[in-house]
């Protein structure tokens, strides 16, 4: 019982984690649209977006902007619900590569090698939630 309760909570945190993580997603600019149906950024499994090739200055101001906005919604998440935030963005990517990104788009294995995804189910985190 302890174990079901455990996961539980652990599909609530990953859908509200998910859930304000895909929030600074909606409305995206179209330069970072453009980068990531590119293949030149994509998730990675920590949660946060990463270069798949070396970026031009305004990508790279543009990702890490949106990874700062990023790791203040983990922050605030792991706040709120006693996880770390480690474990918040974890989740979150987990969420992220598993059921935001589509055909075409870049993702990073747990291994770190970056794949395009394809209507398989892409590679995830050991520790992702089943």
């Amino acid at each position: 019982m302890k174990n079901s309760v455990e996961m539980m909570i652990a599909a609530l945190l990953l859908g509200a984690t998910a859930t304000s993580a895909v929030a600074f997603q909606s409305g995206r600019d179209p330069a970072y649209q453009n980068a990531r149906a590119s293949g030149l950024v994509g998730e990675k499994s920590d949660g946060y977006l990463g270069f798949v090739v070396s970026p031009s200055p305004a990508i790279r101001a543009l990702v890490e902007d949106i990874n700062i906005k990023r790791k203040a919604a983990y922050s605030k998440e792991a706040l709120a619900n006693g996880a770390t935030v480690e474990e918040m963005a974890l989740r979150s990517g987990c969420r992220l590569i598993g059921e935001r990104t589509v055909a075409g788009e870049k993702y990073q294995t747990p291994s770190g090698q970056w794949k395009t995804r394809d209507a398989s189910t892409p590679e995830l985190d050991p520790r992702c939630p089943q």
